[in-house]
């Protein structure tokens, strides 16, 4: 087998603690923040002079996990635009599943997160939206219909 299991998405943010709050509001958990900078951060990402601030955190069940990275140096850079369409090339979204989708919408509203068009119905399976979150990072909610 080439793989175990995927072990984490990461994101790199500007504002770690509106991220953290995100995604602690939408059900995740914090594991544990840390820093990281040397020969090890420096190799393995190709850059020189890493520093940087990590927070990580899990999905309830256990088997899923976010990395969100604040870079001190170097500079973080910006990608253009911030609120990049959803059909750009590169990171598309992260996708949860959710228990209440027009709850947790209502939630995550006062930390930014804004509708990108609207709450969809996928025959009677799913009500599926597409919201944008801190960071311009776009957050895909799904619940099951039963």
């Amino acid at each position: 087998m080439a793989i175990q299991r995927m072990d984490n998405v990461g994101i790199v943010v500007e504002d770690m603690d509106a991220a953290i709050a995100f995604f602690v509001e939408l059900g995740m958990e914090l594991e544990g923040r840390t820093e990281v900078q040397g020969p090890v951060a420096d190799q393995c990402t190709g850059l020189e002079g890493v520093h940087c601030d990590i927070a990580m955190l899990r999905t309830p069940d256990g088997h899923s996990r976010l990395e969100l990275s604040k870079y001190r140096t170097p500079e973080a850079i910006s990608a253009s635009p911030r609120n990049r369409p959803h059909n750009i090339l590169g990171t598309h979204r992260v996708m949860f599943a959710v228990d209440d989708l027009k709850d947790t919408v209502a939630r995550l509203r006062p930390h930014g997160a804004e509708i990108m068009g609207e709450i969809a119905r996928f025959e009677d399976v799913y009500l599926l939206c597409y919201v944008r979150g801190p960071e311009g990072i776009i957050v895909g909610l799904a619940e099951q219909l039963r």
